[in-house]
């Protein structure tokens, strides 16, 4: 079994080498039919290990659900074994152990129910990315490297899900940062793409630090780095250890799941390709966040002030990011704010003490916001535009693409049957137990659950908005360059074509049907109160809506519409407080470099020739001059003799 998540995680990392490696051999030919040919070989060199590697994490995943049956609560059972002396159920398997001097690092991997799911999860979103981008970006000249990238992106996270120690996968951790930065700035000759790439790179990086010291902090406690080994030893950590590890590893989770206050990378990082988009919010960057915390949870649970913290982030990022969605007239960011939004539902349902609810919701999202993703970079394909201002009325040309996005739209407010009702019912019901019995205050839980509660209506209202921006009403007129005589305008919408229609297809069916696993455990009154509350928020929109279908429902928002569209301003408030000052002392380091230490080191080059000018004057080849002052120095010689003698 071990062999097998290795082969796993090695499939799409290999694949990277190869296609970066082997695209364009024997030759490295480039132009026309050369560029053709190398992306036709990227394509299958991505896209087929990345196949295999989805049925291998499929039958991990199969062979320990079969094994026996899943409890109360647990959609995503993993009973491969029975628990060891860490309380992991599992299997585990060690290649090597490094002796570092102090605490060893054990190179192994973990295979157990929340790995075997989230691996199914990140292989099935990933394949479907590789096949959907051969329609988006095949012809361009960079698919090769870009392919590349997305099957190293793969195999990081992998390696991030079934590591069995710390520091292996902060190795998977560190990649996906790389990968991601090499990915949003794929179209790096726009500016803004460029920027954005530098942008989550930094603040992931900032939080990434944190995220190493926590690693330290536990391993040294625990004496290992090994997973089992650091939750064994929690009950003999001291409280202030835990605390201290948990909210250094905070820091990590909120770079990565884009939490407050570390949220602010995540909208720019739609400047690049959609497809990207779709995998770092479904199922690479900013699940693993979300992750690590149910992978160490007996650790979080703890730390009760940790949770606490967590607790009022996730409220506050739930409510704000949900805003912001409503008030967005790019499509592609208001999914961004989306995914920010719902990740803090997953983080609310962690601090609330269900790490089941969280992991579950975390699966279904990966599901139907993929799905999103994806339709939404079949319309920007028709449409050319990621402003929702300039669509309208594409479901009559994009009658595919439109059912699925429905199903998507409908998961993400939790309608019934799609798998979003399930989840966010499981979620619901850990907040609510939070606020009689849970790991948190009870400001804490308070706040929490009244946010989420806010934050089902908002989700509703801006999710039809864009709904019915993008499918309904009539599509703004705009002037369109005069055609060559004898031509008439043509504007010509259609379907996407078979490789980037078919992923839409295959991923609405986990959207519409993966929660019905969680059926039997859904607390109907929760779920009716979630169902009404989406739909006060949706009525309310499309009542806007209704009356001016031709204006954007946003007005609703008021003179409160501007904040929000700004995302409350954040963004100014970290550049003011931040980067103005950072920048303004690099240019202060950067002057003293060039005039005070480089300024030293050119002055004494100048010193040293002015020097050298002055010595030259008696060293002029004049061999009178040479003489005499051989004679002068002898007359003063004697005269001095003569006085002083």
């Amino acid at each position: 079994m071990i062999a097998v998540a290795a082969l796993v995680i090695l499939l799409p990392s290999v694949a990277a080498a190869a296609g970066l490696l082997g695209s364009r051999f024997p030759r490295g030919l480039r132009g026309g039919a050369a560029d053709v040919a190398a992306n036709r070989r990227a394509a299958w060199i991505a896209v087929v290990p990345t196949g295999i590697s989805t049925v291998l994490a499929a039958w991990l995943a199969y062979a320990g659900w079969s094994g026996r049956g899943g409890g109360p609560g647990e959609p995503f059972p993993f009973p491969a074994g029975p628990p060891g002396p860490s309380g992991i159920g599992g299997v585990t398997g060690t290649l090597d152990v490094i002796d570092t001097g102090s605490v060893p690092i054990s190179v192994g991997l973990l295979v157990d129910g929340l790995s075997a799911s989230i691996a199914v999860l990140v292989t099935v979103v990933a394949l479907a990315v590789q096949i959907y981008s051969i329609g988006y970006l095949g012809d361009d000249r960079r698919y090769p490297s870009y392919s590349a990238f997305i099957s190293l992106f793969t195999g990081a996270m992998l390696l991030v899900v079934y590591a069995a120690d710390l520091l292996v996968l902060y190795v998977g951790w560190e990649i996906m940062g790389l990968c991601s930065y090499l990915l949003i700035g794929h179209w790096w000759e726009d500016r803004a793409n460029s920027r954005a790439a530098v942008k989550a790179f930094l603040v992931t990086r900032l939080g990434d630090v944190g995220f190493l010291f926590g690693i330290f902090v536990l391993g040294t406690a625990a004496g290992s780095f090994r997973v089992a080994d650091v939750i064994a030893k929690v009950p003999e950590m001291s409280t202030g250890t835990i605390v201290a590890a948990t909210m250094l590893l905070l820091a990590g989770v909120a770079g990565k799941s884009a939490q407050v206050p570390l949220h602010v990378w995540l909208p720019d990082a739609m400047a690049g390709p959609t497809p990207i988009s779709a995998l770092i919010h479904a199922a690479t960057m900013v699940a693993a966040g979300i992750f690590i915390v149910a992978r160490l949870y007996p650790v979080f649970l703890g730390a009760g002030p940790t949770l606490d913290v967590l607790a009022v982030l996730a409220a506050l990022g739930m409510l704000g990011a949900a805003l912001a969605a409503l008030a967005q007239d790019d499509l592609k960011r208001v999914l961004a704010y989306s995914t920010i939004s719902q990740l803090a539902y997953m983080a609310g349902a962690l601090a609330a003490g269900s790490e089941s609810a969280a992991i579950f919701h975390l699966i279904t999202h990966g599901a139907f916001k993929a799905l999103l993703f994806l339709c939404a970079g079949a319309v920007i394909h028709a449409v050319g535009s990621n402003l929702m201002s300039t669509m309208g009325g594409l479901r009559r040309e994009l009658p595919i693409t439109f059912a699925a996005m429905t199903i998507g739209f409908a998961a993400l407010m939790g309608l019934p049957p799609a798998s979003g009702f399930f989840s966010k019912d499981e979620v619901l019901v850990a907040m609510e137990r939070a606020l009689s019995a849970g790991p948190l205050t009870d400001a804490a839980a308070l706040l929490l659950y009244g946010c989420a509660l806010a934050t089902i209506a908002v989700t509703g209202a801006y999710a039809t908005r864009a709904w019915l921006r993008t499918f309904f009403g009539e599509r703004p007129v705009n002037a369109l360059p005069e055609p060559e005589p004898g031509t008439a305008h043509v504007v010509d919408i259609h379907e996407a074509p078979a490789t980037m229609r078919w992923p839409i297809v295959i991923l609405a069916v986990p959207a519409l049907l993966l929660g019905l696993v969680g059926i039997a455990e859904v607390h109907w009154g929760t779920a009716a109160l979630s169902v009404v509350v989406a739909l006060l928020g949706a009525g309310a929109v499309y009542a806007a809506w209704r009356s001016d279908p031709l204006g954007d429902p946003a007005r609703m928002l008021g003179p409160f519409r501007a904040p929000c569209e700004q995302a409350f301003y954040v963004d100014s408030v970290y550049t003011t407080l931040f980067v103005r000052p950072v920048l303004g002392l690099a240019r202060l380091v950067a002057r003293t470099d060039d005039r005070v230490v480089d300024g030293a080191v050119r002055g004494s080059g100048r010193a040293t020739v002015g020097l050298a000018s002055l010595v030259r004057l008696a060293q002029n080849g004049n061999a009178q001059l040479y003489v005499t002052g051989l004679l002068a120095g002898v007359l003063l010689i004697a005269v001095g003799a003569v006085i002083f003698g």
